[in-house]
């Protein structure tokens, strides 16, 4: 599958099979988080893989209005975090790095959706952030930009169609 093909197929998927998925397959997303650049190459990202349903059941109360219920039928959930003391484009470096994770995991087959942290508030009126820091413990210094819950789809998303574009959206200064 080329990029854009990848690209095309990437849909949020919020209902996952039982089935697990193999150390291989998220040792190859993590790679790719890896791999994502950084602002300055300072690399604050830090990855928190999570596949104990115990702790995914609490994670999906992370987020107001049933947001994250997804994440206590994933079979795994990568939180992702960074040092703000590290860079000032933590933020940028997170997106990016959760966008490479997204790619990869949808090349795989595996399906997954972006839970935004950052600027949210869990079921129990708490921030995200520090509602999720209480469960899976990053330091203060870290900020919570997203979790990316995984898992096989129990229904096949339907790609995206390229004629469908809204190209409007794209000027040329020549």
């Amino acid at each position: 599958m080329d990029l854009l093909e990848i690209m095309r197929s990437r849909r949020s998927v919020r209902r996952y099979t039982d089935e697990k998925i193999s150390d291989d397959d998220l040792k190859s997303i993590l790679s790719a988080a890896l791999l994502a650049p950084s602002g300055h190459s300072k690399y604050p990202c830090e990855f928190i893989v999570v596949k104990n349903r115990e702790l995914l059941e609490k994670m999906s109360h992370c987020r107001k209005s049933n947001i994250a219920k997804m994440l206590a039928g994933a079979a795994a959930a990568i939180v992702v975090v960074a040092d703000k003391d590290k860079s000032d484009t933590f933020v940028e470096d997170s997106c990016v790095a959760l966008m490479n994770m997204e790619l990869l995991a949808t090349s795989l087959g595996i399906g997954n959706c972006w839970i935004q942290v950052r600027g949210r508030e869990a079921e129990d009126d708490s921030p995200a952030e520090e509602f999720l820091r209480g469960i899976v413990g990053f330091g203060e210094n870290f900020a919570c930009q997203a979790i990316l819950s995984l898992g096989y789809p129990a229904r096949e998303p339907k790609a995206r169609e390229l004629d469908k574009l809204n190209f409007d959206k794209v000027s040329y200064r020549d």
